[in-house]
């Protein structure tokens, strides 16, 4: 069996919830839901910055993991408003243009907190 390792970002969610930032299992690792909150409990006003915050999370996850965006495979984008589609698809194609991730993007009714525009998921393979 494969060795399971958690990667934590710190957030006061995370011992609350009962979850881990990040998860690696053996090649696997998986990127929880990720806000766009800075340790200050800030949050971006605009969807696209945002995008970029919850991108900074997963690749210091990934990297802590020991991985990194060119592994991810898959990502998931949840958004509160469908107008904010092309910022958040431009941020992601800033961090991902090479890896090319099987991408989906979904409008959701609201997130956990009504600051948040935007949540995404990150799975990566390692080689």
């Amino acid at each position: 069996m494969s060795e399971r390792v958690r990667v934590s970002s710190g957030s006061s969610y995370e011992p609350v919830i009962g979850f881990s930032r990040a998860v690696r299992v053996g090649r696997r690792v998986l990127v929880a839901g990720t806000a766009p909150i800075f340790p200050d409990g800030a949050c971006p006003h605009d969807a696209g910055r945002q995008a970029r915050r919850c991108f900074e999370i997963i690749v210091e996850a990934l990297r802590e993991a020991g991985a990194a965006p060119e592994h991810v495979v898959r990502t998931r984008m949840f958004l509160t408003h469908a107008a904010d589609w092309e910022a958040v698809g431009r941020a992601h194609g800033e961090v991902f243009r090479e890896a090319r991730p099987a991408a989906t993007m979904v409008v959701v009714a609201g997130l956990l907190d009504p600051r948040w525009r935007v949540e995404i998921e990150a799975e990566a393979e390692l080689p």
